[in-house]
């Protein structure tokens, strides 16, 4: 049996030789005479001297500004840090400077269609089209193009024609309800919408065209709709009198690459907008930077992921995850994203691992969400397919177990760099994550991202070694949100981020460091679970419940009652064929009591017939809780950004008819 901190892995000398990390390390040593010994010393100095750091990480990847940079930070104070002032550029540009005759860009495949590549000149020649038919359309710096599209190469070459003459993007999944959809475009005005007809997911089609009908009359500030028919190719009819086909669009004579502008921006100009999930209130609109956006994912990509050029990187996503935006910019490193539409277990559970073998992915993104759906499937991938190209996986999404990482040594395959990760929209990138040179330890993420000062704080704001604290930011990075959208005095971000520790990002997640600085992220702050004085994080709960057989999934909040009491009331989801009697009650509870502390026992438990969940598989722990409480639906949840809505009605009963916890 596995156990946390068990060591899984560790990298060859053949891998650290030829890890990024260590033609970095080399760099440092020649071009600035700076020598560490270790990732852990590299990081201490990438927190400390933050300056020195990003001043390399500028010039080792050759970030291009078309005038000249007048310092690394004009501040340092949290919120407002000022990046690079001075500097102008274009995200799109650094993506596409690597545009050559030949070469793969991005592949593609969907539930409609095989695996298929775009190569660098179409990706190119599609961008700088559709850049100047925007700009006909009077599309200007800084106006805003949203979309709702699903995970398909026009996404990407739509993305990347926006942002390239300066406005800013935004883009929803297909499977956003229209509630949902409009709590996020209405806040930012757009000019354009580009959009489909619909979708297919699990071999059924979806037919969106009443929505997108409803979206369109509801966004006043729209001047012109690009229709892209994807369910129905034949379908050309206008959605509004400002409705222009995107076939017609691209139909315009290709422009040279000498002739194309990109716009060239501020570091901190606004690229893209991201959303936060929406479910306890309006979605934060989360406004990142084209220079923030630029430095922060090359990092990312070379040290923390260690993809290499040519390789291929895939992560299951849709268009409205920020792992999406990260996918796409894969580019930035000449990493070819691999982009799939529709479910990842449908006809079978091998259809990504089918897709590893024929596109050669070098590193596979999944949650462990995806891997409990293999595994109860039965299915092990390394078996049936070809995986001599795949070298790491990625793990993000929501906390992972130990029995998770083993999982993909057992049936994937053993030499293989699991890398479990954690980050947020927030920063759209990763706060704790991967290190290429160093051993996989169970359960365990192997430690902070260069330039990113991670701690876990305690209630004074101490920081903490092997306590649960609060995951905590004390530096800026560049890639932190310049601004929340219509927040123009910068209230909602502060308090956000800043309101408990001043000076200091609160990301919002439980957090643990142990004495080697492996990270463990363990479910949202915000639900706290507080019994006796003893702050507990769910992924706890949860990993212990991964044991239980008889339990498919699960959900705890801990509710405050008057007179300093509290109820903390479990609910689960049981495998079929399973009821929650006496026994298995007793098993549940037991397990819980052995492997943590009575403290971690529920006062009660309760079987539901399924678990909330947000649009990007995330349990709806704090909307729960407020519902118990007492708190009207309306304002506790909203039903457009639950991925399973009816799941909810459970929880609105049992507060109307249990609301007296300390009887039950």
């Amino acid at each position: 049996m596995v156990k946390e901190g068990d060591l899984l892995w560790t990298p060859g000398p053949e891998r650290v030789e030829r890890a990024h990390l260590t033609a970095y390390l080399r760099w440092l040593e020649r071009e600035r005479s700076l020598r560490f010994r270790s990732y852990h010393e590299l990081w201490e100095w990438s927190v400390t001297d933050i300056e020195a750091f990003w001043q390399s990480q500028w010039d080792y990847f050759g970030i291009q500004s078309s005038t000249p940079v007048e310092k690394v930070l004009g501040s340092k104070k949290m919120p407002g840090a000022q990046w690079f002032p001075g500097a102008r550029l274009n995200y799109a540009e650094h993506c596409l400077r690597k545009e050559r005759p030949g070469a793969t860009a991005v592949l593609h495949l969907s539930e409609r269609s095989p695996l298929a590549e775009l190569s660098w000149e179409e990706l190119g020649g599609k961008v700088r089209i559709l850049a100047t038919q925007l700009r006909k359309l009077g599309v200007q710096p800084g106006d805003r193009v949203v979309a709702y599209l699903p995970n398909i190469p026009e996404a990407l070459i739509a993305m990347l024609a926006t942002t390239s003459i300066g406005a800013i993007w935004s883009s929803c999944g297909p499977d956003f309800g229209t509630r949902g959809v409009l709590d996020r475009f209405t806040q930012l005005a757009p000019k354009v919408l580009i959009c489909v007809d619909g979708y297919q997911y699990g071999g059924k089609p979806f037919n969106r065209k009443p929505e997108v009908a409803s979206i369109i009359a509801q966004l006043n500030s729209l001047e012109h709709v690009i229709y892209l028919p994807y369910l129905n190719p034949s379908d050309r009819a206008p959605l509004s009198p400002h409705t222009v086909l995107w076939d017609d669009l691209l139909a315009h004579p290709p422009v040279p690459r000498s002739e194309f502008r990109y716009e060239q921006m501020p570091f901190d100009a606004p690229l893209w907008i991201l959303f936060s999930s929406g479910t306890t209130g309006l979605p934060k609109a989360i406004c990142h930077s084209h220079g923030g956006i630029i430095i922060e994912q090359l990092k990312a990509l070379h040290f923390q992921m260690d993809v290499h050029p040519g390789e291929r990187l895939f992560f299951f996503t849709t268009t409205g995850w920020m792992m999406w935006n990260f996918l796409a910019s894969a580019l930035l490193a000449d990493v070819a994203p691999v982009l799939y539409d529709g479910n990842p277990a449908h006809p079978e559970p091998d259809i990504l691992w089918k897709m590893v073998e024929q596109s050669g992915t070098a590193l596979f993104g999944a949650s462990p969400t995806y891997q409990s759906i293999l595994e109860k499937a039965g299915f092990q991938p390394g078996r049936k397919y070809d995986m001599s190209k795949l070298n790491s996986v990625m793990l993000a999404g929501s906390p992972v177990t130990a029995e998770c990482m083993v999982w993909f040594y057992e049936n994937v395959k053993k030499d293989l760099w699991v890398a479990p990760g954690s980050g947020g929209t927030d920063v759209c990138s990763g706060i704790v994550g991967g290190v290429p040179t160093l051993p996989v330890y169970a359960g365990e993420i192997q430690g902070p991202l260069l330039g990113v000062a991670a701690y876990a704080f305690n209630e004074r704001g101490e920081k903490v070694v092997n306590e649960v604290g609060e995951l905590v930011i004390t530096q800026p990075m560049p890639s932190m949100p310049v601004c929340f959208w219509n927040d123009p005095d910068g209230r909602r971000y502060f308090e956000s981020y800043f309101a408990e520790f001043p000076g200091v990002w609160r990301h919002g997640d439980f957090f643990r460091v142990n004495e080697r600085r492996g990270c463990f992220v363990l479910g949202r702050s915000d639900a706290t679970l507080n019994r006796h004085g003893v702050r507990i994080g769910t992924a706890e709960i949860y990993r212990s419940l991964a044991a239980v057989e008889e339990v498919d999934d699960a959900l705890i909040v801990n509710l405050d009652l008057p007179g300093g009491k509290f109820f903390m009331p479990l609910f689960v989801k049981l495998k079929n064929g399973y009821t929650l009697d006496e026994s298995v009650t007793e098993k549940i509870r037991a397990t819980l009591r052995r492997e943590y502390s009575p403290r971690h026992v529920p006062d009660k438990i309760y079987a539901v017939n399924d678990i909330p969940v947000t649009l990007t598989g995330k349990k709806l722990e704090v909307p729960v809780r407020r519902i118990l409480m007492g708190m009207p639906i309306e304002k506790a949840a909203n039903r457009d950004a639950v991925a399973n809505p009816k799941a909810l009605d459970y929880f609105i009963e049992y507060a109307k008819t249990q609301r007296d916890y300390s009887l039950t």
